[in-house]
């Protein structure tokens, strides 16, 4: 199977060549960490089988969150932390997505784009949601932010999974939607959020080059309903901890190009598609986060400073969330013949 660390290793020195000044620190430093993920240069353990005698080196990973070999505990972890928090109660996925005409303004700010794109999702919800005709309670809300197409292209948009209720203002009470096929409309959440980033980014030096027919289009806002909300933590997983591509999508790197694959939106069925290397590298870049940029954020009554008010909730839907079980990872296993290799001590980083 190839990988991208095998792909960035044969064209990613040409690539800085040519476009070296402009290259962001957080890129430089992701490719770093895939080319060093798994190898001797970050250090690693040495195991024994019992059964055969072998010794085997196991590399340490490099859990940069770009690295497509990385993420997979980290992303069980996560779900397992998030299913402790879901509430006996319907939930809904809500998707904010931007114009094609403000995309390209995000990709060249994104620390104020993408803050911005979480922000004012999450107050959009808060906003339509305290109407009295719509629920008249405060919301709790987990966001994610989500950049890339299916193609590896600039799309970036927000994923909120989303209870379908709130608290009360006064805190005494929770209140439930009005109809039970039925919780915000998307029309009124896409002019408010349309609104509220316009008033943002326009107070911004910065955002002097916005196209204007940007504000004044329809916008998009996606609201689904997700059952449990178990299913929409997993698919949201994968965004969390897992890059743009993953390498069982790489199929070849022949003649200089790239070719992977990728789910058509129309169809469902799985397509091929080539690019140079140079432009599939582009391609992975954009989708880099900043460096110290969360991409996951809570809101409301689920954020970290909103204690009191979570156990208020639970007192008023006399629920008691389950205890998580901590079951500690076990130790791997001979490739060899299967046994669970003993630890003999850790190898040393290589020095720079």
């Amino acid at each position: 199977m190839l990988s991208l660390a095998e792909v960035l290793g044969r064209h990613w020195p040409a690539y800085e060549r040519q476009f070296g000044a402009q290259l962001l620190p957080s890129h430089r430093g992701a490719v770093q960490a895939i080319l060093a993920c798994r190898t001797p240069a970050l250090g690693g353990e040495l195991y024994l089988c019992p059964d055969c005698q072998a010794h085997h080196f196991v590399y340490h990973p490099c859990n940069h969150r770009a690295c497509p070999q990385c993420g997979q505990a980290d992303a069980t972890d996560w779900i397992a932390r998030q299913k402790l928090k879901l509430l006996p109660v319907p939930y809904y996925l809500i998707t904010f997505t931007v114009p094609e005409g403000l995309r390209s303004w995000l990709r060249s700010h994104q620390k104020l784009g993408y803050a911005g794109l979480l922000q004012e999702s999450a107050a959009t919800l808060q906003d339509v949601a305290s109407r009295a005709k719509y629920l008249g309670a405060q919301l709790g809300c987990l966001s994610v932010l989500h950049t890339w197409g299916r193609q590896l292209q600039f799309h970036p948009h927000v994923h909120c999974v989303v209870p379908a209720g709130g608290l009360r203002p006064d805190a005494l009470r929770w209140c439930q939607p009005k109809s039970a096929d039925f919780f915000l409309p998307q029309s009124v959440l896409a002019a408010r959020f349309r609104t509220r980033l316009q008033a943002v980014l326009q107070a911004l030096p910065e955002a002097t080059d916005i196209p204007a027919a940007v504000w004044h289009q329809k916008w998009v806002v996606d609201v689904q309903p997700v059952g449990s909300g178990q299913a929409a933590l997993t698919y949201l997983a994968a965004y969390v901890y897992h890059t743009a591509l993953g390498s069982q999508r790489l199929l070849k790197d022949a003649d200089g190009q790239i070719t992977f694959k990728y789910k058509g939106s129309d169809d469902g069925q799985w397509h091929a598609l080539s690019v140079s290397a140079p432009e599939f590298i582009r391609r992975f870049l954009q989708h880099v986060l900043p460096r110290g940029f969360q991409r996951v954020r809570y809101y409301g009554w689920l954020s970290a400073a909103a204690t009191a008010r979570w156990q208020r909730i639970l007192s008023l839907l006399a629920w008691q969330p389950p205890t998580r079980q901590v079951v500690s990872a076990p130790s791997p296993l001979c490739p060899g013949c299967g046994a669970q290799l003993l630890w003999i001590g850790t190898l040393v980083r290589a020095p720079p």
